[in-house]
């Protein structure tokens, strides 16, 4: 017995439906596992012909028919989990459903969990980490850039890269304990130059990489921008307005806005996670307060902050609350993501522009009149190098971007040490470790942890 073989007596079968669950027209049950065919021949009254529709009764105990419907069965190791699979299409009534999944779990099944389906694919090599992750997207994605990017992630672009970089980086680790283990061939290693500027096209390579994979999370996951100031600004007009529709309420009373409110746009394709925050000032109402405590959660999280502040009033004054807050906010002038709106400028009979004010960008808008709003957009997009174009896009997460970062640290630090001429051993440790940060993009290192994490995340029947 091989080890396919052997993984595949010691899992359980699992059932789930893998169409959304309520009235339907069809429904779709799936199931998995090693004693599928036990499973079939007192379901279905025998096996149907492989990778073929049939059309056939789903029996009872009693061997009475609880629906008809096609019945499809791929044996392993030609399905998508690897292993044995039946697909039974049925009516979609929630009865009927419900009949069918207490039925197969009656003949040995269990209820999946959700993202099984996609675990077994991925623990059988079926398809790698990127690429389970990418059906999830697929699922997810919220704009059309955002499919076409986990299609061809799915499809195994980004895959294909990460692969590329790492054997590129086991065949140079190869090399230096080589040269480290037969030090009596005067091999100099670390004098060559060749080695140098093979490090400096791999690191380039990987930033080439991280770009398109920030892009790719920028389609899947969006950008989070939270619009938060002072009360009476103009932060739930600009919301409004961004959003076309009254999402939040807008009065001349300070305080109106006193808990989070979250919208979703799409702007050329990029997918913004919208919060309208409580005014920011000091209040002795406890509500406003719980607002206010929820503001600095969400200023924690954003991408951006829009800081939004009145025409008439200067910046320093506008961020003096902020400068109060020191001890929750980490000093605040230093962070980066801080852009300022000065809205209103419709009553000076501004033009809109960008400017600098106290090492902020500046955005002069008016949300009554959406004057600046296209500047405001090409600033969004600039500000994350964003661009509309398809082509070479895949689908990313954060994770992806982590383990990216961490193998650029440890080549540049490998690198140093090559310029130094420090030990070869260290330049090997630090390979090693880039060569593994990858291998956790694709699977090839993943802690169970980990994969808890991504599975779990999936929906039920995937």
């Amino acid at each position: 017995m091989n080890n396919f073989e052997a993984t595949l007596t010691i899992r359980e079968t699992i059932v789930a439906l893998a169409t959304p669950s309520g009235r339907g027209g069809i429904a779709v049950i799936r199931v998995s596992g090693s004693n599928i065919q036990s499973i079939v021949l007192q379901l279905l009254g025998r096996i149907p012909k492989k990778r073929y529709a049939e059309y056939l009764p789903f029996l009872s105990e009693d061997g009475s028919v609880i629906d008809e419907g096609l019945a499809l069965y791929f044996p392993a190791p030609n399905s998508f989990t690897g292993e044995d699979v039946l697909e039974l299409q049925g009516h979609g009534g929630p009865v009927i459903v419900d009949s069918l999944l207490k039925r197969v779990i009656q003949l040995g099944a269990r209820l999946a969990k959700p993202g099984e389906f996609t675990e077994r694919a991925f623990l059988n090599s079926k398809l790698d980490l990127v690429q389970a992750e990418a059906i999830a997207d697929l699922i997810a994605a919220e704009t059309e850039q955002a499919a076409r990017a986990a299609m061809r992630s799915l499809q195994g672009d980004f895959s294909c890269r990460i692969n590329q970089m790492r054997e590129t980086l086991i065949e140079l680790r190869t090399g230096l304990e080589a040269a480290i283990d037969f030090v009596d061939e005067n091999i100099d290693f670390l004098k060559d130059t060749q080695i140098v500027n093979k490090l400096h096209t791999i690191l380039d390579k990987i930033r080439e990489i991280k770009n398109l994979a920030k892009q790719g999370t920028l389609l899947q996951e969006g950008l989070s921008l939270a619009i938060v100031g002072p009360p009476n600004v103009g932060k739930s007009s600009l919301l409004n307005k961004l959003t076309a529709k009254e999402s939040s309420i807008v009065t001349s009373f300070a305080g109106t806005t006193r808990d989070v409110i979250k919208e979703k746009i799409k702007i050329e394709g990029l997918l913004l996670n919208i919060v309208d925050t409580a005014g920011l000032r000091a209040t002795t109402d406890e509500i406003e307060k719980e607002g206010i405590k929820r503001t600095l959660a969400e200023i924690f999280k954003a991408d951006l902050i829009l800081w939004v502040v009145d025409h008439s009033t200067t910046a320093i004054g506008d961020l003096k609350f902020w400068k109060e807050q020191q001890s929750f906010l980490n000093n605040i002038f230093s962070d980066k993501r801080i852009v300022i709106i000065r809205n209103k400028i419709d009553l000076k009979k501004e033009e809109p522009s960008i400017d600098k004010e106290i090492g902020f960008d500046v955005i002069k808008l008016s949300a009554k009149t959406s004057e600046g709003l296209t500047l405001l957009f090409n600033y969004l997009k600039k500000c994350v190098s964003y661009t509309n174009a398809t082509e070479g896009n895949f689908s990313a997460r954060r994770r992806h971007l982590e383990a990216l970062t961490n193998t650029e640290v440890a080549l540049c630090n490998g690198l140093n040490k090559l310029e130094n001429n420090q030990f070869p051993e260290l330049l090997a440790q630090d390979l090693l470790e880039g060569q593994n940060y990858l291998g956790e993009i694709t699977g090839k290192f993943t802690s169970n942890d980990l994969l808890g994490k991504i599975f779990a995340n999936f929906c039920i029947g995937k």
